[in-house]
């Protein structure tokens, strides 16, 4: 079949450009910076993103024509790649990144990608007007952000984004959206050669290169493939998408509270939390695992929308109970574990009367 070109083809590609970004980072010295956050030791390369986006641009020469659509993911993509890879080779500062994240979205909606109108339920539509130019802005940059944030530890960034594409990719093959089925796939592809070598023990890191390029296609792919969609598709690549999203809004509240800035980074993302009690490796199966759970719970909700809406819920409610339990956002956020301590206070007076 050919969607299964879509992946071995970037995956090996990928599984031989990895090597020789490896080799070249040697003389060029780009290596990832050892400090107070870092879990690595040693020389490690971090711009291994180059491989990824080289695969991917190189399988899509291969087998896509570029439409109007196209071309702008591609560009916008392309800009995200290449303002990280400056920053993984000079260190640019957070709103320079975030001027080109604006540009990257400027440039999609140039080409025609963004979610106009949704339609609910009973006929109902809203359509978006000027809020949808607002919309799409803040959601590539957010979902950039997001899976730049979660790019912690080896594997983690690149294993949840093959998970998202493929099951993107999936979605769209039922969708019959063929278009959306060939990017999702070779990317996919692309990011897994890599991940051979980026699985703990990480012989190579992705970089902001890589993370960007990868966050900025997914939030691009996810917005064509759903365009003027329903509210249900609309809702699947933010559910897809869900545990970045979790990190970045808890990091947002949890940096406002303590004062801190929100570029100012700390140990307390979801996967530092975990990797205190589960470790490394454990840590990437776990979140991957998750990512996976959700995207399966999508195709329950496709197939039977009671089973699939008390799956979504109940995922939810296990991140959720993690939050409060480990203070990712703060010591006195607790709002699920706070109502059932009064519930059993009001239950143990009861029973005591």
């Amino acid at each position: 079949m050919i969607e299964s070109a879509y992946l071995l083809v970037p995956f090996l590609i990928s599984l031989v450009l990895t090597p020789l970004v490896k080799q070249y980072s040697i003389p060029a010295q780009t290596y990832a910076k050892e400090n107070h956050r870092t879990v690595h030791h040693g020389k490690i390369s971090r711009i291994g993103g180059v491989a990824i986006y080289l695969s991917f641009m190189i399988s899509m020469a291969i087998y896509m024509k570029a439409d109007r659509a196209i071309t702008g993911i591609i560009l916008g993509g392309s800009i995200m790649f290449f303002t990280g890879l400056v920053d993984d080779l000079i260190d640019i500062k957070p709103p320079v990144k975030l001027f080109f994240e604006v540009v990257a979205a400027l440039v999609l909606i140039y080409y025609g990608v963004q979610v106009d109108r949704i339609r609910l339920p009973f006929g109902l539509t809203i359509d978006f007007g000027l809020i949808s130019f607002l919309f799409t802005i803040i959601w590539i940059a957010g979902i950039t952000n997001a899976v730049n944030l979660i790019d912690g530890l080896d594997g983690l960034s690149g294993g949840m984004s093959v998970i998202i594409l493929v099951v993107i990719g999936c979605i769209a093959l039922i969708e019959r959206r063929p278009d959306i089925v060939s990017l999702a796939f070779i990317l996919a592809g692309s990011t897994f050669g890599f991940l051979i070598y980026n699985s703990h023990p990480a012989s190579i890191f992705m970089g902001d290169c890589g993370s960007l390029f990868l966050g900025s296609m997914i939030s691009a792919i996810s917005i064509v493939g759903f365009k003027s969609s329903t509210i249900l598709t609309l809702a699947l690549p933010i559910l897809l998408l869900i545990i970045p999203i979790i990190d970045t809004l808890s990091a947002i509240l949890r940096r406002t509270l303590k004062g801190m800035k929100f570029s100012q980074a700390d140990k307390s993302h979801l996967h530092h939390l975990l990797m205190k009690q589960f470790g490394h490796r454990n840590t990437v199966i776990i979140m991957c695992g998750f990512t996976a759970l959700f995207g399966l719970s999508a195709y329950v909700y496709m197939i039977n929308r009671n089973l699939g809406f008390f799956t979504m819920l109940a995922l939810l409610f296990f991140v959720e109970l993690f939050i409060e339990k480990s203070a990712m956002i703060s010591e006195k956020f607790h709002p699920l574990l706070g109502l059932w301590h009064r519930i059993k206070r009001v239950w143990t007076k009861k029973n005591q009367k």
